[in-house]
């Protein structure tokens, strides 16, 4: 099992692999700038793809054609948004393990079964065996007119991405001081004692970098909090399928 890292480069794009010369099972790109999950030449080979930690929100057309080995692809911590942005991988009829935690696409409702529905081929999602009831519950919840059309209506996906725009749902990182910084470090200019002071202190305003002062950091316990949240919905969801089921089959 060959395994070729690519991690870590901040990588915007999937391009290149041809040099590869298929010669590795597995190819990890996690922690680069990778939007968009195509690029990819004919690789026999490959059947693993790690992707956490990117910036991934859109899947390419042609996976299956050009990964025809394909059977998991990890992308834990990235951008995927509506439920339908996960229906381009339908098509990889080799898929067998999907991991999308921390994605904001895991707070939507019905998204576990609507991804066990849409992707049949799954036996693993977010690292957890897929259930025979889970496969009787979404095949309950989307059948016939009204299942069609709730999959129709939960299934949208995300507006096309224009390059330099901000992803949907991605908050900016504040970057720089504050009105608060500013006062306090021009009021402090005028109380310098010193040439070398205030040329310090006039640096400070030019770059924007306050000494000592660190981002805000994003809040992971809450994160963590809410897929826990989400994985009890949905086996709540499951469970009442299947005593529905139970009710009129009795």
């Amino acid at each position: 099992m060959l395994k070729l890292k690519l991690s870590g480069y901040k990588i915007p794009l999937i391009e290149n692999l041809g040099a590869t010369l298929d010669q590795f099972d597995t190819i990890d790109f996690s922690d680069n700038e990778i939007r968009k999950l195509d690029g990819f030449p004919l690789l026999k080979r490959l059947h693993c793809l790690l992707l956490n930690n990117n910036r991934v929100c859109r899947f390419g057309e042609k996976l299956q054609e050009n990964l025809p080995k394909l059977e998991t692809i990890v992308l834990t911590n990235n951008q995927i948004q509506e439920l339908g942005d996960i229906d381009p991988l339908a098509s990889v009829l080799t898929l067998r393990s999907l991991s999308l935690l921390r994605n904001p696409v895991i707070g939507k409702k019905h998204y576990r079964l609507y991804v066990v529905h849409k992707l049949p081929q799954l036996k693993l999602l977010d690292f957890r065996k897929i259930r025979q009831k889970e496969r009787e519950a979404a095949a309950q919840l989307f059948k016939g007119k009204k299942g069609a059309q709730l999959a129709k209506d939960i299934g949208k996906r995300s507006k096309t991405f224009v390059p330099g725009a901000e992803i949907p749902g991605e908050k900016p990182t504040p970057t720089g001081p504050t009105p608060e910084d500013i006062a306090a470090i021009k009021k402090a200019i005028t109380n310098a004692k010193s040439l070398e002071e205030v040329e310090r202190l006039n640096q400070i305003l030019r770059t924007g970098q306050v000494p000592g002062k660190e981002p805000p950091k994003k809040d992971t316990a809450a994160a963590s909090e809410k897929e826990v949240e989400q994985e009890e919905e949905e086996e709540e969801e499951v469970e009442e399928m299947n005593g529905v089921e139970e009710q009129e089959a009795n």
